[in-house]
């Protein structure tokens, strides 16, 4: 009877410890401060990233951006293509200028305004406005950003990037397979080093996945005995959905659509057109499969 009854109590208490855990995660309190010319996010004082939006950046980015084990998922100033900036939104070849990379004075996504809306709490929102720029020609697009930062598990965290792009006149965006939203992963979690890049159809690695449209791509990687990685997701909403990936075996991947416009030639916009883009990154703990990233993306499809 005692052996029944002492059983018993172990189950209970093993059950309450999971419920207090999970109730400990359910309060998650995320938190934003501007610093200057970023803004710093933590989540339940674990610092996640930073959105940079400095005057000298060649456009607003996310870096660092850390995983659940503390370490860095994305590479900046790469040795690879140093003008890959982690986690980021931007476009070449935009009415003859480059919002992509070299000089400033060729072409710069700038911040005209950041916002957080919405923070201390299980979500953070920040907004952001942008003008795409430079010297001696009328800007092209401005755009308008919408930030969304949740961490549904202590082993995922989620990004939501919502992007409006507003023509403010006939814009030629000539082919390019530098456009739009992209990542660059820490070298240590690329396929080159011994990580994995999969699509929702199972194809890995620069030669399965590029030029091939698919809803998602995850990459992820071990570092010591820590494995870990970053997926991006394209909402079935989007222009081009499922858009067809640009992809690298060095790190970098991107549902670049522009890159294969209908005429080979280039991808043309009215003025006053607007164009409404969402992605979900999740940093997260684990492959593909332990982490569930085909079952997540289920939960953005069902989201308008």
């Amino acid at each position: 009877m005692e052996k029944i009854f002492g059983n018993k109590m172990k189950k209970t208490i093993t059950i309450c410890l999971l419920l207090i855990s999970i109730m400990g995660f359910s309060q998650t309190k995320i938190t934003a401060v501007k610093v200057g010319d970023r803004i710093d996010v933590t989540v339940n004082k674990f610092f996640f990233t930073s959105y940079l939006f400095a005057k000298n950046e060649k456009y607003p980015f996310f870096y660092p951006v850390n995983g659940p084990s503390g370490a860095g998922v994305t590479s900046m100033r790469n040795g690879i293509w140093p003008h890959h900036s982690s986690l980021f939104f931007g476009s070449d070849d935009v009415n003859g200028g480059n919002y992509w990379n070299k000089a400033l004075n060729g072409g710069q996504i700038v911040s005209t305004r950041e916002e957080i809306v919405e923070n201390n709490g299980p979500r953070l929102v920040i907004e952001n406005d942008c003008i795409w720029k430079r010297p001696d020609a009328p800007a092209p697009i401005q755009d308008f950003r919408k930030i969304t930062i949740t961490a549904p598990t202590k082993d995922m965290f989620q990004l939501d990037f919502e992007v409006t792009m507003e023509m403010l006149m006939d814009v030629s965006i000539a082919k390019t397979n530098h456009s739009l939203f992209s990542g660059r992963m820490d070298p240590s979690l690329s396929v080159d080093f011994g990580g994995t890049m999969i699509d929702a159809d199972g194809a890995q690695g620069e030669k399965g996945t590029y030029g091939k449209p698919s809803p998602w791509i995850d990459c992820y990687g071990k570092r010591g005995d820590k494995m870990e990685g970053m997926a991006i997701m394209q909402h079935p909403s989007n222009n081009w959905y499922p858009a067809p990936w640009f992809t690298r075996d060095y790190g970098f991947f991107s549902p670049t659509p522009l890159n294969w416009p209908k005429d080979d030639k280039a991808t043309l916009f009215k003025k006053g057109e607007k164009i409404h883009l969402k992605y979900r990154v999740l940093v997260h703990s684990g492959t593909h499969e332990t982490a569930n990233i085909a079952g997540e993306f289920k939960k953005i499809a069902a989201e308008k």
